[in-house]
């Protein structure tokens, strides 16, 4: 999966006539190694203690490609950052987020997903994309 997310990229950077670079393939292995919604700023925090050189600016313009290339899609939750989480062809999922501390959780469910389906077919309506974000307190907050 990650080996072919990593070739999606470099043909993306060849097709775009960019040079693959040693701190773009830094930024893109710290990246697909992350399992959370990374914002800008937390992929900056975890990639500068290693790796001082690479600035904010840098990580900034690399995750755009990311989503330019379709390995990442850009993610707002109502707290003012957008967070980059990997794309995987084929498969969806939705998200809970926790409007005191931030978390976010991923969930599939097939009785959501066939219920929307029944709902766009009875009004004659084409879902081609869709988002299903639930807002409220995670478990450990309701504590």
């Amino acid at each position: 999966m990650k080996r072919a997310k990593k070739k999606v990229f470099a043909d993306f950077m060849s097709q775009k006539g960019l040079k693959s670079t040693k701190q773009r393939d830094i930024i893109l292995d710290c990246f697909l190694s992350s399992d959370r919604h990374l914002s800008i700023e937390e992929l900056y925090l975890k990639l500068r203690s290693k790796h001082p050189n690479i600035g904010y600016a840098t990580v900034y313009r690399t995750l755009k490609l990311f989503a330019e290339a379709g390995i990442a899609r850009e993610m707002q939750f109502g707290d003012g950052q957008t967070r980059y989480e990997h794309v995987s062809e084929g498969e969806h999922h939705d998200h809970l987020v926790c409007t005191r501390c931030g978390h976010i959780e991923e969930f599939e469910n097939e009785t959501i997903e066939k219920l929307q389906d029944e709902v766009a077919d009875s009004r004659g309506f084409l879902i081609e994309r869709h988002r299903l974000e639930l807002y409220g307190l995670c478990a450990n907050c309701r504590k």
